[in-house]
């Protein structure tokens, strides 16, 4: 998945994002806990924002379709 087709992130996000190497995206992406399916999900229809100086990325879950959550802290 390229930045290009993520819209919704703002742009210190899409500055950060594209700082993280797109093996690791790939996998930070796969790597999203669930509540609702009580398990690590993939993240779709995802937006990032910076949230203090961490990057959030808020989509859904590729199972149930609900709602969750990445926060990728900054080093």
């Amino acid at each position: 998945m390229t930045t290009e087709s993520l819209p919704n992130f703002t742009a210190p996000a899409r500055q950060h994002w594209d700082s993280i190497s797109a093996d690791i995206r790939q996998r930070l992406l796969a790597n999203v806990w669930c509540g609702h399916c009580r398990h690590d999900v993939t993240i779709t229809d995802f937006s990032g924002t910076i949230k203090g100086s961490d990057l959030l990325l808020v989509g859904k879950c590729s199972e149930c379709h609900g709602d969750v959550a990445r926060v990728i802290e900054a080093v």
